[in-house]
């Protein structure tokens, strides 16, 4: 197992040369959800937009990245056992993880395409969407499982330190969206259909790129088919970081859904803007987020390898560049939103609602950076569990209890919205005062190494 620079070197210079990959692929993959977007928007109408986005993309949430989160757990196994150069676990994390991303997406395809329709009406999809999110969302669980290999996968690769190859891929599913999403909504007139149908294909051109790449890693660790398994005991180290990932992500998506039938309720010119807001301020979560998977990946390496002091020097360096990311964007998102809007769609009503979204949440989003970072660091030592409860009472039972509460009194959007930014700034100064206390810290050394610091 050859070396990298995560364990040694410039800490700014490699987490960048790690993070900017990681950045790229994960722009490529907001690049083709953005097409998705632009191309309805435009060629079909704000109903087929909100159809895309919305209510489908909550439910979208809800369900993969539960599985998702499980199956980071993977990555942080990985990531220890590669530090400390034990091939033989690393072999068996590698298999048992894809074992678990073929497992999930059968499971995820069976709940949301019999269910999804019914999931879009509790949360009061507006009846002039319905039918064509209920296309568009069924056409999309029938991809889970490409879905869940790629991001499973790609997140073997980065654990182990190639963070490259999972951006070549989603360059290739990018081109490959693009163009069958011309094709089949621009020139077939295919509709939303059209939309779910290129992102499946394309989500199976990156899979099968994965694929083929972890069998040609080297021989002590490639993916050997008749090796894919679930492992009893891996699967206990996996899920016992992974669950609780999951846990939080369903959480979210339940604080999520509550706020998104609460916008469904204001109509289909507020769920279009909701939509479009979402594509724009995809370019913020995909910084913050590719800054928390370099955290996670150097933090739990250097655990592995038992380079203590460099654990708190990465978490120290990628919270500087993240903030440092954090405000560049939201500069460039308040004083640039009224052409990005225009982007999705020339619908006056619709960009007005939008505005008012830009205003209320993006001077705040720096804000979620720590809650990244931090809770990115406890789980790349194998501390998961307070971190996910911190993130569901602070973020997740915050917004449901502001939806059940607090909206009622106050009916308006600006009160529904205003949720995010109050629920992210509670959380992180929670967050930062238990990272400092170093109590996670030392329950993981304590847990992993059997020693006292």
């Amino acid at each position: 197992m050859e070396q990298n620079k995560i364990l040694e070197g410039s800490l700014y210079k490699n987490i960048m040369l790690f993070f900017l990959p990681i950045w790229f692929g994960t722009f490529f993959q907001q690049l083709y959800n953005t097409v998705d977007a632009v191309i309805v928007g435009n060629f079909v109408g704000k109903a087929a937009l909100a159809a895309v986005g919305g209510p489908t993309g909550t439910i979208i949430n809800l369900l993969v990245n539960f599985f998702v989160g499980v199956s980071s757990g993977a990555g942080v196994v990985i990531a220890m056992y590669y530090g400390s150069r034990n091939v033989e676990k690393t072999d068996t994390a590698i298999h048992t993880a894809v074992a678990i991303s073929i497992t999930g997406g059968l499971i995820l395809m069976a709940i949301g395409i019999p269910f999804s329709p019914k999931f879009l009406e509790w949360m009061g999809t507006p009846a002039d969407i319905l039918e064509q999110a209920t296309i568009y969302i069924r056409i999309y669980f029938c991809g889970a499982v490409f879905n869940l290999i790629y991001n499973i996968g790609s997140g073997i690769l980065r654990a182990m330190g190639d963070s490259k190859k999972p951006l070549y891929f989603l360059i290739v599913a990018s081109i490959v969206n693009i163009i069958l999403d011309v094709v089949f909504v621009v020139v077939l007139k295919m509709g939303v259909a059209g939309v779910g149908l290129a992102t499946i294909i394309a989500q199976f051109s990156s899979a099968m790129l994965v694929l083929a790449t972890l069998k040609r890693m080297p021989e002590d660790i490639a993916l050997t088919w008749n090796k894919v398994k679930l492992n009893g005991s891996m699967c206990g180290e996996i899920f016992r970081i992974g669950i609780p990932n999951g846990i939080q992500s369903i959480a979210f998506s339940i604080s999520n859904i509550a706020i998104m039938s609460s916008i469904n309720a204001f109509g289909t010119d507020t769920v279009a803007a909701w939509t479009a807001f979402g594509k724009i301020d995809a370019m913020f979560w995909m910084t913050v987020g590719s800054f928390g998977i370099a955290t996670t990946t150097f933090v739990g390496q250097n655990f592995g390898a038992r380079n203590f002091d460099r654990v708190r020097k990465s978490v120290r360096a990628c919270n500087l560049l993240s903030v440092i990311a954090a405000v560049m964007l939201t500069c460039i998102m308040l004083t640039c939103y009224p052409f990005l809007y225009r982007i999705f769609t020339q619908d006056a009503a619709v960009i007005e609602i939008g505005a008012t979204m830009v205003k209320v949440m993006v001077p705040l989003y720096f804000t979620f950076v720590f809650i990244e970072n931090f809770s990115g660091a406890m789980r790349g030592v194998g501390h998961s569990i307070a971190p996910t409860i911190l993130t569901i009472m602070g973020i997740c039972v915050f917004r449901v209890f502001w939806v059940a509460v607090v909206l009622p009194m106050n009916n308006t959007l600006i009160t529904a919205i205003i949720s995010y930014p109050i629920s992210w700034s509670l959380t992180a100064i929670i967050f930062t005062v238990y990272y400092l206390s170093g109590v996670w810290f030392k329950k993981s050394v304590k847990k992993r190494y059997g020693e006292t610091i």
